[in-house]
């Protein structure tokens, strides 16, 4: 069955975005829900142990307290207010902290560490997962169980002002609100006075139950220029006079005899030492957890803060309120709260909260009678049934006090054991989807044959089908899928689906796999020889391997096998960084090999073709040559001193990312001056660099464009301009930002008009060049102005790396397109850390999806940020597309480049996979596989668009010119 080739390409692309879909779908854990449609009622609340048809049978205790204030400070770190800074950042919160009745703890939030993952665990006391990174760009209503509708349902009256994500997540809950965009992290002043122009009013109002304040102005400082900014200071003092008066107003209402009040102050999430949020380090998940209220006993000094996961204020609010808990709540309550309380209601809420935790475990685990916290749970709750019975039998002795504090510490041990079990849940993956996905996958190794110069592909599909092979593979996944859809603990998605459709999937996986193995031996054996195009290969009939080939082969197989380790992941940049090295060194092997041991070995005949060890100056061909020879034989080393250098400019990874680096050295005020002409010395450069092929529209705009993104970098305050004056205000940069952007408007359309003439009007392979260069010379005057001002060497090291191998290295040492493409492939991982990225999402800057931007616009915001963020990765491959397509004497060369390039980045996608469907450790899945994971396989697919694209418009051109030669 013959197959147009191209049509087989889509194909396989189908599948793979099928395979990584479905593998998407069973790497999302399933969320902890309980199976009750309904959310939780006072009347559904369990009776006390043992009280039987009494009156107080679901006596729930009075609330503790009568109004509650939230201050929820976006990216409040722990040490900001109880590290040794504590007392200059917040001085009245700390004194309230180390002398007030307050009860201080330390809330550790889960990855991702998230605004609106945060803001969905402090209300409803679940752990949301990955997917809500995601989601956090356009919260939609949240429908389940959940603190705010418990209390709007109770008819507390809320209040609610600040991040507009609670708008969307809890609409028509709040009797009062004002929403403020929080994605706009350009804006750290009014988007707090947004907040706090309401306090007065409000407070001095008694119409009102609890009062919600979400402060974003720290976070989006910590976005701009990082926890150690000389803005953060004034900031938490703002912070710490508006506690204060708040403090203050609820102590002047407080009324005799009434419920006291409580205020807390917390954090959503922390902020790394970049100033960004999202993983799994110390400082991010962090936060402090302030309780303060008359009903807490007065301090006498600082004590060390217990420390308690972000969830456990859930449930607490809600029996401090006299409210239900949320019926997927995994939080326990905080025990400190409840001291002031008499052991009967402190026991009744333990009781309550005991109750939640072990319907919400009978729900998501089949063998929950096994888990020691339910067991516990049961022995405490038999316990309390016999404290009950003596204590309304009016017994006030001793031993029932000590008895009761028995069963309370029973309790507090069962609601830890099974809130631990019940968080682990996340990490049970439906591992059925994720291999099937991972199966699918394999249907990569088929592009080469899409890829082929022939028009079509010869598929052996009649063959296949009436193969013995075929019906034994379908008996096998049949079997397979009936082994697991019956002994499965948990529901898998295609245990859910029909048997019809289950078996068209193993029939269809089954002769898709039987047609790759039949196409393969097909194609081995019978092939013809491949002949080595280096010139450092042998020149016999046998394909040979150089030294620089295996190097390859090897440092790309030795990073897909290092992945195995954490250790390897979170450094990751440390095997790109020593593989480009070794790349560089064998380079340089091959350099000296060309110009001097095949020199000194050749005959006559060569003597025509390389330079003579000793170039006479008066001959312009060899003088012209010698220069060549030099500056090939320069490259290599000085590849490595720009590489050593941009490795000190940004600290990545984990375990050193906090040390100090010639970026912060560069970003401080009294290194200003040298960052301004380090600036401007890198945009002359990249404009030098790149403007060598552009049509002479393109070099003005690419002139006044690199003039705009200096102009906005000094309206910004990063660098200066000779007649600026130092006490000048700084702007937002927008005018600026908006000039640079219709520059490279003006330039991808120039380019993109200039490749479809040469598509569509004339075949002019020097026009499509050139179109294609403007348009790479548009994306880096773009990237020049997302990048930050300390990070515009490392894009003119990239341009000048690119310039030298280009003419000296690659075209002079005659590697082929493979060679070429895994090089390429490696410079632009190596670049990708350069700019200071890790394996860790928080390291991914969401301020430059704002340059230009006076508002939050959703999708332009997710473009710039992934656009600076994989800048290095992108520029890399889209100058191996410039540069296979100058080669004429390849016509084929881009698509066979391209391919190269899809199958090397299918080979660390499909080690991710691998790893993760073996690793169960959620928490170090979710902080560091997951973005590497969503990363790798986006990438893979768009590199398999990009091929398919390139190898289209290829043969549209070839194949016509073959046909008439034939």
């Amino acid at each position: 069955m013959k197959v147009r080739s191209s049509v087989f390409a889509s194909f396989i692309l189908i599948s793979e975005v099928v395979g990584i879909a479905l593998f998407l779908r069973g790497f999302f854990p399933a969320p902890v829900r309980s199976s009750l449609s309904s959310k939780s009622k006072l009347s559904d609340l369990p009776s006390e142990p043992l009280t039987g048809s009494s009156p107080n049978a679901s006596r729930l205790p009075p609330p503790l307290f009568k109004r509650v204030v939230v201050m929820l400070v976006d990216a409040l770190r722990e040490d900001f207010v109880f590290g040794p800074g504590g007392r200059r950042y917040m001085p009245y919160t700390r004194h309230v902290v180390e002398r007030g009745s307050s009860q201080s703890f330390v809330a550790k939030a889960r990855p991702p560490t998230v605004t609106m993952p945060r803001i969905k665990a402090l209300t409803t006391g679940s752990i949301p997962g990955f997917i809500d990174v995601v989601m956090n760009l356009n919260s939609p209503a949240l429908l389940e169980d959940n603190l705010i509708w418990q209390a709007k349902t109770a008819g507390k009256r809320i209040v609610f002002y600040g991040d507009d994500t609670w708008v969307r997540l809890f609409p028509k809950h709040f009797m009062e609100y004002d929403g403020t965009t929080s994605f706009f992290v350009s804006d750290y002043t009014e988007v707090d006075n947004n907040v706090t122009r309401h306090l007065d009013s409000t407070l001095k109002r008694d119409d009102w139950d609890i009062l919600i304040l979400h402060y974003l102005g720290l976070d989006h400082i910590g976005h701009i220029s990082g926890p150690h900014s000389s803005l953060i200071q004034p900031k938490l003092l703002e912070m710490d006079d508006i506690l204060k008066k708040i403090h203050s107003a609820l102590i002047s209402k407080e009324a005799e005899g009434s419920l006291p009040y409580l205020l807390v102050l917390c954090g959503d999430h922390g902020m790394s030492e970049t100033g960004s949020h999202g993983g799994s380090s110390e400082p991010e998940v962090n936060t402090p957890l302030v309780l303060i209220s008359p009903a807490f006993k007065r301090k006498v000094g600082l004590e060390k803060p217990e420390v308690v996961e972000q969830v456990d204020l859930t449930p607490t609010l809600a029996l401090g309120l006299g409210l239900p808990i949320s019926q997927n709540s995994v939080g326990h309550v905080i025990p400190g709260v409840l001291e002031e309380s008499s052991l009967r209601d402190q026991l009744r809420f333990l009781h309550l909260n005991g109750h939640q935790l072990s319907c919400l475990l009978k729900d998501s685990m089949p063998d929950y009678e096994k888990e020691a916290g339910f067991e516990q749970f049961r022995v405490a709750e038999k316990a309390h049934g016999s404290w009950m019975k003596l204590y309304l039998e009016g017994n006030t002795s001793e031993v029932l006090t000590n008895m009761g504090k028995k069963v309370l510490k029973q309790y507090l041990e069962a609601l830890a054991a099974m809130s631990s079990a019940l968080s682990k849940q996340l990490g049970k993956y439906d591992m059925y989807s994720m291999i099937a996905g991972m199966l699918l996958l394999v249907l990569l190794l088929a592009m080469p044959e899409a890829l082929s110069g022939e028009a079509a592909v010869d598929l052996p599909v009649l063959s296949v089908l009436l193969s013995l092979p075929f019906y034994l593979l379908c008996l096998l996944l049949a079997s397979v899928h009936v082994l697991v859809c019956t002994s499965a603990e948990s529901s898998c998605y295609f245990c859910s689906l029909s048997w019809g459709l289950v078996f068209a999937a193993v029939a269809f996986s089954s002769a898709m796999f039987c047609i790759l193995v039949s196409m393969a031996t097909r194609r081995l054996p019978l092939g013809p020889k491949i002949h080595g195009k280096s010139p450092l290969r042998s020149s016999g009939s046998e394909w040979s391997l150089s030294e620089l080939d295996v190097l390859l082969l090897a440092g790309t197989v030795g990073h897909t096998l290092s992945l195995a380790a954490s250790s390897f992941v979170e450094e990751e940049h440390q095997t790109w960084y020593f593989l480009l090295n070794t790349l560089c060194l064998a380079v340089f092997q091959d350099v000296c090999r060309k110009y001097f041991r095949e020199q000194r070995g050749s005959g006559d005949e060569e003597e025509h073709i390389l330079p003579s060890k000793d170039c006479h100056p008066t001959a312009h061909p060899k003088a012209e040559i010698c220069s060549e020879k030099w500056l090939a034989l320069a490259t290599p080393p000085f590849t490595l001193v720009c590489c050593r250098l941009l490795r000190s400019l940004n600290q990545t990874g984990v375990q050193w990312a906090h040390l100090p680096d010639v970026g912060h050295w560069l970003n401080s005020s009294e290194h200003r001056m040298v960052l301004s002409l380090l600036a401007a010395f890198c945009l002359v450069l990249i404009y030098l660099l790149v403007q060598r092929r552009c049509s002479w529209v393109s070099k003005v705009a690419l002139a006044l464009g690199l003039l705009g993104v200096y102009s906005y970098r000094a309206a910004v305050g990063n660098v200066w301009f000779p007649w600026q004056h130092s006490g000048r205000t700084m702007s937002k940069g927008t005018v600026e930002a908006r000039f640079v952007y219709v520059f490279v408007l003006g330039i991808l359309f120039t380019g993109t008009k200039d490749l479809l003439r040469s598509q569509i009007i004339t075949a002019d392979a020097k026009l499509k060049s050139r179109g294609l260069w403007e348009i790479y010379s548009g994306l880096v005057l773009l990237v020049s102005l997302l990048f930050r001002a300390h990070n515009l060497p490392v894009l003119c090291c990239s341009l000048l790396i690119q310039t030298l191998m280009a003419q000296f290295i690659w075209k002079e040492l005659h590697y082929d397109a493979a060679q070429t493409t895994i090089m390429h492939y490696w410079f632009g991982q190596a670049f990708f850390y350069f700019q200071g990225n890790s394996n860790n999402i928080a390291t991914v800057d969401i301020s430059v999806g704002f340059i230009g931007l006076e508002s939050y616009i959703e999708a332009p915001a997710i473009f710039l940020t992934a656009l600076s963020t994989y800048a290095g990765p992108l520029l890399w491959a889209c100058h191996l597309v410039c540069y296979l397509s100058s080669e004429r004497d390849n016509p084929v060369a881009v698509g066979h480049g391209c391919y190269c390039l899809a199958l090397l980045r299918s080979v660390p996608a499909a080690a991710y996979i691998v790893l993760v469907t073996v690793l169960r450790y959620h928490l170090f899945i979710w902080s560091v596989f997951s973005p590497k994971l969503l990363y790798e396989s986006m990438h893979l697919l768009l590199t398999a668009g990009v091929c398919l694209f390139f190898y289209t418009m290829e043969q549209s051109h070839t194949r016509p010119s073959q046909n008439r030669a034939g």
